[in-house]
């Protein structure tokens, strides 16, 4: 089981109003409206993806790395951290 499978459905729906967002971005594109105002949306677009995305880490840190070091997979509970921490780098950039 996936860490984020109890949240499943709110990822889901999360991610579907985000497909949503971009959606309006296309169309606000197409109609030629005002820079500033596309860019607040790319904006917030970005900031629920990056709402997700440390949902998703923090799930992943509470269950699947939490699991290996329960399990005394030590090597595992190791490779995991390390995995986190470089998708915790990728986020701050």
């Amino acid at each position: 089981m996936r860490g984020y499978e109890l949240n499943k459905d709110d990822y889901l729906r999360r991610l579907a109003r985000i497909e949503g967002q971009v959606r309006g971005l296309q169309r606000m594109i197409t109609e030629d409206k005002y820079c500033i105002d596309v860019l607040t949306q790319v904006n917030a677009a970005s900031a629920a993806l990056k709402g997700v995305a440390v949902g998703l880490l923090d799930e992943h840190v509470r269950h699947c790395v939490r699991q290996a070091g329960e399990a005394g997979d030590s090597d595992s509970a190791d490779r995991m951290i390390a995995e986190a921490t470089r998708a915790i780098e990728r986020l701050v950039r």
